[in-house]
């Protein structure tokens, strides 16, 4: 929608006052953040149960060290992910809405780079335990890359392409 602003210029954008803004942002933010929480609590899940397999005591020293670094990750990326439910639950009604979007939006960002983390190291651990082979690292690479690609790259270019400036 475009309006005439002050001094006859054109804005675009919604007509919409800061609180609205701020609900309508606090809505699609909460609906972003529980696709990522399902992934990164259903992942987290099954990196806990790891430990108590028969498996585990066979891994090498490298890949036992991988897997702790992935379960601190998947750890903290479970805990940037929740994070916006508990700051709206504890500041709700304080009239910051605003800056809890802000801050629950960076908490989801940092949540999903977490989230990325956690699924690298994740990959790589299976592969190396699966393969042994020398294309591991490539091939894990390779995955990064196309999570770089998905998850912030096309994002970030669909940004600069089409906000108007």
């Amino acid at each position: 929608m475009a309006d005439t602003a002050e001094g006859g210029a054109m804005r675009r954008g919604r007509n919409e006052t800061e609180e609205e803004r701020a609900d309508r942002m606090w809505q699609e933010l909460i609906q972003e953040v529980r696709v990522a929480q399902m992934g990164v609590q259903i992942l987290f899940g099954f990196l806990l149960t790891v430990v108590f397999t028969a498996k585990y005591e066979n891994l090498s020293g490298t890949d036992q060290t991988i897997y702790l670094v992935t379960v601190v990750l998947g750890a903290c990326a479970t805990g940037a992910l929740i994070g916006p439910v508990s700051l709206h639950r504890l500041v709700s009604g304080r009239r910051v809405k605003p800056q809890a979007v802000q801050l629950a939006s960076r908490l989801t960002l940092l949540g999903l780079v977490l989230l990325l983390a956690t699924t690298t190291s994740s990959l790589l651990l299976i592969l190396r335990v699966a393969t042994h082979d020398g294309f591991v690292p490539y091939l894990v690479a390779g995955v990064v890359a196309w999570y770089l690609l998905c998850w912030f790259v096309l994002p970030l270019w669909t940004r600069h392409r089409y906000t108007s400036r």
